[in-house]
């Protein structure tokens, strides 16, 4: 705001305050290691990962040969995947890399000195290890460098001489280090994980005893004191820092490091407050989640670390864990993951790029992981369980802007979604003085009373009643009790839909459609029919527009729960979409584009590019003023294609293509009545006096976001599907819908209710499902085709699948079917 920064490889006046602010911000970060210019150097890179290439690229590596069996590359086996990547390149200089298990190292620890090697021989080997596990938050000891710098500590026998490249980017976020005695000859580290901000930039430092060595391949823009186009003729600047930076730096997020480092001191008093601080935090919370327990005295979690949280030396503010069910089983960090969402807590979950901790607190072999691959599994989807077994677990950190506050949060979200609020179990106590440490004057500006929210959810974000949870907690930091939530008993009168087909209100019969529902904005409300006309992408209209942000994102409930406030109507002998929200006047859509050339935009949906067309200003001014933010309504070209190829069948060769619009995953979704029936019995309450009140069964159908609705016999019958026809169509099961938050969103009001996603994983127990996605296997759309409410549903079983013992009226039934 305040001066004009140029580029820095120029001699103008902007440009040399670049140059010399860049400096400045140079000494400023050596002085935060407690190290100097003259012992250190700052290389600007994108990231500590661009850092960990650079060295990888750049090491004097000996390849091996007749007098000399070549580098070694080792690197601990509890390393981020960026470490381990380093072995592709040195691979292809012949070096040998070698993995090494922190037992290992340990165990070298401990072996006799007098074994040492020469550390001034040939060759050059490389050891890396992190300060700090990224998984488990396990703290290597920084008395490693010097002894295998020393060759008092060898990660594999021979000769030659070892340098150490210490990866310090998960350390320093929380802990200060001291390179004037912990002197590694290479240190990567990325600012964003310190600071929160600017993201893409890191940094290498390099000791100045080992710069001389690094050998640079390629030259960039600012890296060459002189060099000829026409021979070749190439001579590097001096400077270390300037002949590794290729290219012009990002100099105004470097600027920015300047007043990061400031705020941190002034906020925390410096990092040795921020180390106690968060270790506190991460030892109060590890002691808590140890002591849970069920009912049965099985542990809720299972922690994976290698310290028992006794001090920040051996342990950073790091918990690694999954969460068990009473009966010892793993829950999917997927299911945690979504459950903490709702709470609003966001967590890491998987493996947070380190396989090989992964592997080792996990109990994971190398061959269940080609297998997990060949599963379909692939680092950081949300495929968390493998036949029963986890494949990554759930991750909290704690940083120096955290508070006790937010770790009660985080218990008592374990606590109320595990427990029974009957079985609430108290949280430790904490004084103030146990509950950080970072100076009295900066808590008393910055930290906010554990005794207080800290920030009352919105309307919108948590208004349901089951807050209450929460609201009616004692808010003392000493105990927490936790009480049922209070719903709502208002019940439904009987849709247009049911009336219709004649069927009485919570009524089972055989199973026939009692519903049809499309969806024609994204994410917005439902428009119910009796009869609909079909298209190839399912029913005609169904989200074929959807709600995109200023940057062309598209928006859905979870981000922006008023999307359900929206209600679209299609009139299809006027050709138009109008569009109605309380306190707006409508508006109206045309269903097609106009004869005019519509604009073509690029948009995203479930990883899948899709081509779009915008609907104009009108429509996105509407839009803007219901949210109070920027938005437009963009429409699916009629143009273009969206495949979705699924094998079906006996012969898993044989392939169908679906064609569809802006859905999730596949062309229509069907959902049985009689399980959500069973799900109500499980949201319901009993009032003051003891009377059972019960969730409104139509509340929670609109909640799935179906397009079918079926008439069934038992609940979840439908899993056992393969193929259903409905009249003359006939329709191919893809695979159940694995569900997600938005189930919690109250479709008339916006509100959220935790309790629906809470139930609905205690009754799925692994992954949250509900409903089947369906495709069709043959339309001839040469003549008008029609879904209407009433029509019979004849399902057939997939095969060889184990039948549940059914009543032989239910048998007969499942026969005819």
């Amino acid at each position: 705001m305040e001066n004009v920064y140029g580029n820095p490889h120029s001699q103008n006046i902007s440009s040399k305050l670049t140059h010399d602010t860049v400096e400045q911000v140079r000494y400023r970060i050596l002085a935060h290691f407690h190290t100097s210019p003259e012992d250190y150097t700052v290389i600007f890179t994108a990231g500590s990962t661009a850092a960990l290439k650079l060295v990888a690229e750049a090491f004097p590596w000996v390849s091996p040969g007749p007098q000399s069996s070549g580098s070694r590359f080792c690197y601990l086996t509890d390393s981020h995947t960026s470490v381990v990547g380093m072995r592709e390149v040195t691979a292809a200089m012949n070096i040998t890399s070698i993995p090494v298990r922190p037992e290992d190292m340990w165990l070298a620890e401990e072996e006799d000195a007098a074994a040492a090697s020469d550390p001034n021989g040939q060759p050059l080997h490389l050891f890396c290890y992190p300060a700090q596990s990224n998984f488990s938050g396990t703290r290597y000891p920084l008395s490693w460098i010097e002894e295998v710098k020393s060759g008092r500590m060898r990660p594999v026998s021979g000769p030659g001489k070892w340098f150490v490249l210490l990866d310090a980017a998960a350390y320093v976020g929380t802990s200060p280090l001291d390179l004037s005695v912990h002197r590694a000859d290479f240190v990567p580290l990325s600012f964003y994980k310190i600071f929160g901000f600017p993201t893409g930039l890191g940094a290498l430092l390099v000791n100045s005893r080992s710069a001389p060595l690094l050998r640079k391949t390629y030259f960039g823009g600012g890296t060459a004191a002189a060099y000829l186009a026409e021979e070749d003729f190439y001579i590097p600047r001096e400077s270390v820092a300037e002949r590794f930076e290729d290219g012009t730096i990002s100099f105004l997020d470097v600027i920015a490091l300047k007043h990061g480092f400031d705020v941190l001191e002034r906020l925390t008093g410096g990092m040795e407050n921020i180390r106690q601080h968060t270790f506190t935090l991460a030892q109060y919370t590890y002691a808590a989640l140890s002591t849970l327990r069920y009912p049965n005295g099985a542990p809720v979690v299972q922690i994976y670390s290698d310290s028992e949280f006794s001090s920040p030396e051996v342990q950073g503010p790091v918990i690694s864990f999954n969460v068990l069910d009473d009966n010892g089983n793993i829950i999917g960090y997927s299911q945690v993951d979504k459950m903490a969402s709702l709470h609003n807590i966001h967590v890491r979950t998987g493996c947070f790029c380190n396989t090989g901790a992964c592997q080792r607190h996990l109990g994971i072999s190398d061959e269940m992981i080609k297998k997990h691959l060949q599963a379909g599994h692939v680092c950081g989807d949300d495929v968390d369980l493998i036949d029963g077994q986890p494949t990554g677990s759930v991750r909290i950190s704690f940083g120096y802007m955290s508070t006790l506050e937010d770790a009660q949060a985080f218990l008592r979200f374990i606590i109320a979604t595990r427990l029974r609020p009957s079985h609430g179990q108290p949280l430790p106590l904490a004084t103030p003085g146990e509950a950080g440490a970072l100076p009295a004057e900066s808590k008393a500006q910055h930290a906010v009373p554990a005794t207080r929210a800290r920030r009352s959810p919105s309307p919108q974000e948590d208004a349901s009643p089951d807050s209450r949870v929460w609201d009616n907690s004692p808010t003392t930091v000493d105990a927490v009790s936790l009480r049922p939530p209070l719903l709502e008993t208002t019940r439904t009168q009987q849709t247009p839909s049911e009336k219709a087909a004649g069927i009485p209100d919570g009524g089972l019969g055989s199973h026939i459609v009692t519903n049809l529902f499309l969806y024609p904005i994204k994410s917005c409300a439902a428009f119910e029919v009796t009869r609909w006309p079909l298209g190839n992408q399912g029913l005609l209209y169904d989200r074929s527009w959807m709600v995109v942000n200023h940057n062309g994102i598209c928006l859905s409930q979870k981000q922006e729960p008023r999307l359900c406030l929206i209600q679209p109507f299609i009139d299809l002998q006027q050709r138009i979409m109008v569009i109605k929200a309380q306190g707006m006047e409508p508006i109206a859509v045309p269903l097609e584009e106009n004869s005019k050339p519509a604009q073509i935009c690029q948009s995203k949906v479930c990883a899948d590019r899709v081509n779009t067309y915008d609907c104009g200003e009108k429509i996105s001014s509407w839009l803007s003023k219901f949210f109070g933010r920027p938005c437009h309504l963009i429409k699916q070209s009629s143009d273009f294609q969206r495949n979705a190829r699924r094998k079906r069948g006996k012969d898993q060769s044989a392939c169908t293509t679906a064609t569809l619009s802006l859905v999730n995953e596949a062309q229509y979704l069907l959902i049985n009545r009689s399980s959500v029936l069973e799900l109500q019995q499980q949201l319901s309450t009993s009032d003051e006096n003891g009377k059972e009140e019960l969730f409104p069964v139509n509340n929670l159908i609109s909640r799935f976001r179906a397009n079918i609705i079926t008439n069934g016999t038992r609940a979840f019958e439908e899993e056992k599907w393969d193929e259903i026809s409905v009249g003359s169509l006939h329709f191919q099961v893809v695979g159940p819908c694995h569900r997600c938050q938005m189930i919690c969103i109250d479709q008339q009001t916006g509100q959220r209710n935790r309790n629906v996603f809470q139930k609905l994983s205690e009754r799925r127990e692994r992954k949250v499902n509900f409903g089947l996605y369906l495709m069709h296997t043959s339309l001839d759309l040469s003549s008008p085709c029609y879904l209407s409410v009433g029509s019979q549903v004849l399902p057939v079983l997939k095969e060889n699948i184990e039948h549940y013992d059914l009543p032989a009226s239910e048998k007969h039934q499942e026969v005819i079917s």
